[in-house]
């Protein structure tokens, strides 16, 4: 049996309790890559009316990044950038920026983030939205490059007959990338890897 902190609330935990919640929890984050594919295989048969469904779209978003030649961080972000949907229908960039943040360089980051609002340019005119609402980040350095993320991988990224990639080509990437936080606040509790 697992050892278990005696606290009942966190002001009484001692460094004993700490130590065996940081032992736990180093294991249960190093499972994070699985549980991420896990969840991206919730998206598989979700259509939500577009022409592919939400995997085959992550498929292809990352396929054509990757094919492309973008690196590992930004094809895993490509590949994760609609993570957000199952949870998150009103917000979902933010929860696959939310996931990336640990692991991502500050402007992948902010791809992700934004990604949702420049995405936008494409059809909120169709349903009486401003398209033109990414141009608040025009100044942005970031800016350009989400436009270019948008244009070439996601919003191109709904084509039935293209030739996706399948999970297990990416899962290689994603567990590098989510290998070890990059920014965390977490980090310095996590034991020292060689």
């Amino acid at each position: 049996m697992n050892a278990h902190a005696r606290f009942t609330h966190m002001q009484d935990g001692t460094a004993e309790d700490w130590a065996i919640i940081a032992q736990d929890f180093s294991a249960y984050a190093a499972q994070l890559p699985g549980r991420i594919l896990d969840h991206l295989q919730l998206l598989d048969g979700d259509f939500g009316g577009f022409p592919v469904d939400r995997l085959t779209h992550s498929l292809q978003t990352a396929s054509r990044a990757h094919r492309d030649g973008r690196d590992e961080e930004y094809v895993i972000c490509a590949l994760l950038h609609d993570i957000g949907d199952t949870l998150g229908s009103y917000n979902h960039p933010d929860i696959a920026a939310a996931i990336l943040k640990p692991f991502v360089s500050t402007e992948n980051h902010w791809m992700i983030e934004k990604h949702g609002i420049f995405q936008g340019y494409y059809f909120f005119h169709h349903l009486g939205m401003d398209r033109h609402l990414r141009e608040q980040f025009k100044e942005h350095p970031q800016y350009q490059a989400t436009i270019e993320f948008c244009a070439r991988y996601d919003a191109a990224a709904f084509d039935p007959d293209y030739d996706n990639l399948p999970l297990s080509f990416f899962e290689p990437m994603l567990r590098r990338v989510f290998a070890r936080p990059k920014n965390s606040l977490y980090q310095a509790a996590m034991p020292t890897q060689r």
